[in-house]
């Protein structure tokens, strides 16, 4: 039962791929070296999107401890528990975390983030030296690239 339930992980991480968030769309492939090459990177997208979701989980609305949910379940078959992590109503009701950012999706995170620009200007004047401006970050960005451990 358990193994058909975890069935429900690998849909969920095809949705995901092809439509939800990473939106890699269907390539239409015929020799069988780019056939894996096209699957290894939607792969690879996808690891990459688990991971980030994994350390950004204190911004998101995701249960933070699922080992402790499942140790709360009765049996494979019972309804699924919320972890006492999940259940402190603190970040459902307020929107918040624990550091009074707001609380996000995974897409809403992302399109958040996408906001940052990094714009390198060249001049007619002195065209060897360029220019690079950086947006200032929001402090929900900055906690963000914190998490991921990426230096701004």
């Amino acid at each position: 039962m358990r193994s058909y339930k975890s069935l429900a992980l690998v849909e969920r991480a095809f949705r995901c791929i092809k439509t939800v968030d990473l939106h890699v769309c269907p390539v239409y492939h015929w020799l069988a070296d780019r056939v894996r090459a096209h699957v290894l990177l939607c792969m690879l997208a996808y690891y990459l999107e688990w991971h980030m979701r994994q350390r950004l989980a204190p911004m998101l609305f995701d249960d933070t401890d699922k080992q402790a949910a499942e140790a709360l379940r009765a049996s494979v078959v019972a309804k699924a528990q919320r972890s006492p992590a999940a259940a402190d109503i603190t970040k459902q009701t307020t929107g918040l975390t624990e550091d009074g950012l707001p609380v996000h999706s995974f897409r809403s995170l992302l399109a958040d983030m996408a906001t940052l620009a990094r714009n390198t200007i060249t001049t007619v004047i002195s065209p060897h030296y360029p220019l690079t401006v950086l947006t200032r970050p929001t402090p929900v960005q900055q906690k963000a690239f914190a998490l991921l451990g990426v230096p701004l």
